[in-house]
């Protein structure tokens, strides 16, 4: 029996986490940790479960069967606000963000300071997010911008710039380079160097080597609902690392 005594050097323990949806086994037995201010690579095909192993850490899905510890004390995480309440935080591919409003809206979206009467304290939220973007490198002009007029990349940094405001402890970033220039590329890498310089744990999950191989030290490979393998960044190259995947998927 997994105690919480042995949790300590993990952020994160997923013990024998199993789901089904329906006939389809999902995920069969999954044993996953993320070490306290660890970057982690996720990898693996589609269909290989990454989502749905995400998805029960924040909250989207409930594993059928299975522990899950969080900072060093058993956790039940049965919705999106259990995990943000313990300190988990997940940046979407899609962002999650709301393009029509501004930027401080989007920040403090669902956690919006109020001042008398019920009416949502723009002063604080507009100086805060400044200052969020600011701490993460990321120079926009004014908190009113709507998202819709940045670019990607400064989407990414405004949903990463908010995980971190709201004192994450693991942040979860679903392929946060796709669909991306090599310049945007670059500045959504610098940001989640940023997440690791601050001692916050974070889980990338991607099809990308190129870009999760440089940033990680750390890479799990699923495939067909298993973890095929969990190696060290030492331990192999991108090379090996890509075979790994490769291999994994064509195992029946």
């Amino acid at each position: 029996m997994t105690t919480e005594a042995n949790q300590n050097s993990d952020m994160v323990k997923m013990v024998d986490i199993h789901k089904w949806f329906g006939r389809v086994y999902a995920l069969r037995g999954i044993d996953f940790n993320l070490k306290r201010g660890e970057t982690l690579g996720l990898l693996g095909d589609n269909g290989a479960g990454k989502s749905t192993l995400i998805k029960i850490l924040s909250g989207y899905h409930v594993a059928d069967r299975g522990e899950i510890y969080f900072d060093g004390k058993k956790a039940l995480i049965h919705s999106p606000r259990d995990a943000r309440k313990l300190g988990i935080e997940t940046v979407y591919q899609e962002q999650a963000l709301a393009p029509n409003l501004s930027i401080s809206r989007n920040i403090f979206m669902g956690r919006e300071p109020l001042k008398g009467l019920g009416l949502l304290d723009k002063k604080v939220m507009d100086e805060e997010s400044m200052q969020a973007l600011k701490h993460l490198g990321l120079r926009l002009r004014s908190p009113d911008v709507p998202i819709i007029t940045l670019s990607g990349g400064e989407r990414q940094g405004v949903a990463i710039a908010r995980a971190i405001h709201f004192k994450a402890k693991c942040v979860i970033l679903d392929e946060p380079t796709v669909a991306l220039s090599v310049k945007e590329v670059n500045e959504v890498l610098e940001f989640i160097r940023q997440i690791k310089r601050e001692g916050i744990s974070s889980i990338f999950i991607t099809h990308n080597l190129y870009h999760v191989y440089d940033i990680a030290e750390r890479f799990v490979v699923m495939a067909r609902g298993r973890k095929m393998a969990d190696v060290k960044k030492e331990e192999v190259t991108r090379d090996n690392l890509s075979d790994l995947v490769i291999k994994s998927a064509m195992v029946e």
